[in-house]
C-alpha cells in the first residue's frame, strides 16, 4: 500500500522494503515494472538518500450531492517523475460532502519538484456511478532531521473547484497560481494546458443556427455539456394561478374593461406595471420607455432625416417650440428616431389560425423645452416585433421550438426567426455593445432621465478598471499581449465563428488596452446588459396595451383619431396575452443560487493580488448600489434593473 497510517522505527522499515516492490515511473522506469526483493536489498542505501515522502489531503466540496461512492486513484507529477496511482478513500476513508483524506506517500526515486496531481474516478461493483465535486488537493513533503520528527514543507494548493465523473478518465490539477503561456517554464505543464483546451474544443464546438448569424454551440441535448458547464435554475414558483384559466381561450378581448379586471389580478402587486397601466398613453412615458424600457439600445440621435421617413417641416411644426423649426431643432442635436427598420418585410405569424400583421415604425421625437422626450411622427408601412431573443440552448429549445412562445403568440412567428436573427446579426458594431461608444454614437449619453444610459456607464467603468487591473497583473507591455498565442487564437476563433470583419471587432489584440475593453464588453453583455432587457420585460408587458406581442389587423394607414373600438381590434386575444405574460413571469423570477456581479467563490480569485482587485470592485459596485437604491427612493418611477446588486454575475436565465 501506499497509504502510510503513521508509526515509525521497525514498521517503518517494513513498509519500505513493501515500497520497494512497487511500480514506479521515471524517466527510465515504467508503469508496471517492479523490481525484485533482491534488487531492492543491493540498492537500498543508495535509494534512501533520494527518497521523498509526501502527505496529500484531498478535499470534497461541502455541498450535499458533492460525494461519491466511487474509488479515487491519485498520481503525483514531477519533474523528473510520478508516482504509480494509490488509492485515496479505502478503509474507513470515505469521500463525503466536506471532508478531507488525507494518505501519505513515500517514493524510492526523486520526483523533483511537484508538477501536477493525477486524479481518476473509479466506479465501484454494486454501487451507483455518481460523480464527485473536488475542492482541492493539498500536499506537503515531509523531511526528516536527526533526533526530531517528520517537518514539513510549505503546503501546494492544487485547486479543482469541479465535477469529476468516473468518464473523464485522467484529470490533471496544476498548482493555483496562473500564468501565461510564456511564463510556464515546465514542458509537462505546457502539454498539460494544450492537453486541456484540446479537451475544452472537442467539447465545446460551433455550430450555425441561422446562417447570416453568429454561430453557436454545437449541442444534441444539455447533459452532453457535463455538470461543470451546466446549472440548475431554482427560482421561487411564480404564482400564475390567474393566467392559467385563460388558456383555452382563443378570442380577442371584448374591452378594456375587462383587461382592467383581468390586470387588477394578475398585475396588482406590481408597482411599475401600475404605473404602466396609467400612464401608457402618455407621449412623454412613451419617450421615457425608449430610454429606459426593456429595449434601451435602438434610441439615436440624427441631425438628417433619413429619407424613407415620409415628414415635412410643416407637419412636425406644430410640435416645435414656436420660434424654432425643424432644420434648427435637428441642428441643435433634440431630435432623436427610433427605427426598426430591420423588420421590414418581415412575414407575420398566423395565431390561432388567424393572421397577423406586423410594422416596423419609424418614430421621430423631440427633446422638448420641459426636458422630456416626446414623439413628434411615427411612421407605419412595415412590419413590427419588440421582443429580445435570447440566443441560447434553452431557447432554441423550448422559446424557438414548435409550439413555442414564438411560434404561438409573437407577430413574427418561428418562420421569420432566421430573417430577423440575419438581419439584426448584419447591423450589430463592436462600438455597439462598448458601452461609452454606444452611448455617445446614439446621443443619448447626455438626456435627462436617461436612466439606462447613466447606471450603464457606471457598471461599465467598474468593471473596466477591474478588468485593467487583471490584464496589468500579467501583462507589462503590449509586445507580450501581440506574442500571447493562446489569446490571439481565441480573438480568431471568435471572429471566425462569429460577427462578419466589417462588425469592427478586433481581428487580432494588439494593446493591453484592446483586450481590457473587449473582456469587459463580454462581462457587461453577460451580466448587466442581460439583466436591463430581460427583467424589465414583464413589468413593460404586464398592462398588455403598451407593449403587445402581436397585432391583429394591419395598422391605420391615414391620419386620424383612434377610438377605444380600433385599439382593441389591433390587441392579440386573451390566450395569447396570457402565454406571453406566463412566459415572461418565468423569465423574470431570480435564482434561488443567485450569485450578484463581482462575487466569486473559485480558488483563484483567493489569491492576494487577484483578491484584492476583487475587493475594490465590489465596494465599487456597492457604492453604485447605494446610489441608485437612493436615487429610485426619490423617483415615482424607479429604474432597478441595473444596481449591481441585483446583477447576477451572468446569464442563468
Amino acid at each position: 500500500m501506499w497509504s502510510c497510517p503513521g508509526g515509525r522505527g521497525r514498521e517503518k522499515q517494513k513498509r519500505r522494503a513493501k515500497y520497494l516492490t512497487l511500480p514506479f515511473n521515471t524517466s527510465t522506469a515504467h508503469r508496471g515494472e517492479k523490481l525484485s526483493l533482491c534488487s531492492c536489498a543491493t540498492i537500498t542505501s543508495a535509494m534512501m538518500t533520494s527518497c521523498q515522502e509526501f502527505e496529500v489531503t484531498v478535499h470534497t466540496s461541502p455541498g450535499p450531492t458533492c460525494g461519491t461512492f466511487s474509488r479515487l486513484w491519485l498520481n503525483l507529477i514531477g519533474s523528473r517523475g510520478e508516482t504509480p496511482p494509490i488509492s485515496v478513500n479505502d478503509g474507513d476513508h470515505h469521500l463525503l460532502p466536506g471532508s478531507a483524506c488525507r494518505v501519505q506517500v513515500q517514493t524510492r526515486s526523486p520526483l523533483g519538484h511537484l508538477v501536477l496531481v493525477r486524479l481518476r474516478l473509479k466506479a465501484q461493483t454494486g454501487f451507483p456511478n455518481l460523480g464527485w465535486h473536488c475542492s482541492r488537493v493539498e500536499v506537503r513533503e515531509l523531511a526528516e532531521r536527526p533526533g526530531s520528527g517528520p517537518e514539513g514543507s510549505e503546503t501546494q494548493v492544487f485547486p479543482c473547484d469541479k465535477w469529476l465523473q468516473t468518464a473523464d478518465g485522467d484529470v490533471e490539477l496544476r498548482r493555483g497560481k496562473l500564468s501565461l503561456l510564456k511564463d510556464e517554464t515546465e514542458e509537462k505543464l505546457k502539454q498539460q494546458r494544450l492537453k486541456q483546451l484540446q479537451q475544452q474544443q472537442k467539447l465545446i464546438r460551433w455550430r450555425t443556427f441561422v446562417d447570416g448569424s453568429p454561430q453557436c454551440v454545437d449541442l444534441s441535448s444539455l447533459s452532453e455539456l457535463g455538470p461543470n458547464l451546466s446549472y440548475t435554475h431554482k427560482s421561487p414558483a411564480p404564482n400564475m394561478h390567474y393566467l392559467k384559466g385563460f388558456a383555452g381561450r382563443a378570442e380577442a378581448w371584448t374591452s378594456f374593461t375587462e383587461l382592467e379586471m383581468f390586470f387588477a389580478q394578475s398585475g396588482h402587486q406590481n408597482s411599475i406595471a401600475r404605473f404602466v397601466r396609467t400612464h401608457w398613453m402618455e407621449d412623454w412615458y412613451f419617450g421615457y420607455q425608449c430610454l429606459n424600457g426593456c429595449n434601451p439600445l435602438l434610441l439615436r440621435q440624427v441631425h438628417l432625416l433619413p429619407p424613407h421617413l415620409s415628414v415635412t417641416p410643416d407637419m412636425l411644426r406644430p410640435f416645435l417650440p414656436e420660434d424654432s423649426s425643424l432644420k434648427q431643432e435637428l441642428q441643435k442635436g433634440t431630435i432623436y428616431l427610433l427605427d426598426y427598420e430591420v423588420l421590414d418585410g418581415i412575414p407575420a405569424n398566423v395565431i390561432n389560425g388567424k393572421q397577423t400583421y406586423l410594422c416596423a415604425p419609424l418614430c421621430l421625437l423631440h427633446l422638448n423645452q420641459q426636458q422630456q422626450l416626446v414623439p413628434i411622427a411615427i411612421q407605419l408601412l412595415m412590419p413590427h416585433v419588440k421582443t429580445s431573443l435570447q440566443i441560447n440552448f434553452q431557447a432554441r429549445a423550448s422559446l424557438l421550438a414548435a409550439d413555442g412562445v414564438f411560434d404561438k403568440v409573437v407577430g413574427c412567428g418561428l418562420q421569420a426567426i432566421p430573417l430577423v436573427l440575419s438581419r439584426a446579426s448584419q447591423r450589430i458594431h463592436y462600438r455597439s455593445l462598448c458601452v461609452p461608444d454606444d452611448l455617445s454614437d446614439r446621443g443619448v449619453d447626455k438626456l435627462p432621465q436617461s436612466h439606462y444610459a447613466q447606471d450603464a456607464l457606471r457598471v461599465w467603468d467598474a468593471l473596466h478598471r477591474f478588468v485593467v487591473g487583471w490584464v496589468d497583473l500579467y501583462y507589462s507591455a503590449d509586445s507580450e499581449v501581440q506574442q500571447d498565442s493562446e489569446l490571439q487564437h481565441w480573438i480568431t476563433d471568435i471572429n471566425g465563428h462569429g460577427f462578419t470583419n466589417d462588425s469592427g471587432f478586433p481581428q487580432v489584440f494588439q494593446t493591453k488596452a484592446e483586450v481590457s475593453r473587449f473582456v469587459t464588453m463580454i462581462i457587461y453583455t453577460c451580466s448587466a446588459l442581460h439583466a436591463a432587457v430581460n427583467f424589465s420585460q414583464l413589468d413593460f408587458t404586464l398592462w398588455m396595451p403598451n407593449c403587445p406581442a402581436s397585432m391583429s389587423r394591419p395598422p391605420p394607414e391615414v391620419k386620424g383619431s383612434v377610438t377605444e373600438e380600433d385599439i382593441m381590434s389591433f390587441l392579440p386575444d386573451v390566450n395569447s396575452t396570457c402565454r406571453v405574460l406566463m412566459a415572461l413571469t418565468l423569465l423574470s423570477q431570480p435564482t434561488v443560487n443567485f450569485v450578484p456581479l463581482c462575487q466569486y467563490k473559485e480558488a483563484v480569485f483567493r489569491d492576494d493580488a487577484h483578491r484584492r482587485l476583487v475587493v475594490e470592485v465590489q465596494a465599487e459596485l456597492k457604492t453604485i448600489s447605494d446610489h441608485i437604491s437612493e436615487r429610485n427612493s426619490q423617483l415615482e418611477l424607479p429604474y432597478p434593473y441595473l444596481c449591481p446588486e441585483h446583477i447576477e454575475n451572468s446569464v442563468a436565465i
